[in-house]
């Protein structure tokens, strides 16, 4: 069973592999999660949403996203 962003532990990284969902896609490219991107998870809110991973390796870049978004983001 592939692994999503939303299933990532804190401080846990994975590497994109592809956005399952077409409509969301567009959107999270242009915010930088293109596959073969790496990924960590930084932080959850207290109720589990919103999000913050940091992408790329760099780690100069970081990113808020609903667990609902973060569920599309297939990991390889």
């Amino acid at each position: 069973m592939p692994r999503s962003v939303k299933d990532l532990r804190l401080g846990e990284s994975g590497t994109i592999c592809c956005l399952k969902d077409p409509e969301m896609a567009l959107k999270l490219l242009e915010m930088g999660c293109i596959p073969g991107t790496q990924v960590r998870l930084n932080s959850r809110a207290p109720l589990g949403c919103p999000i913050t991973v940091v992408v790329g390796e760099s780690e100069d870049y970081t990113l808020s996203l609903r667990v609902s978004e973060a569920a599309t983001i297939v990991l390889k």
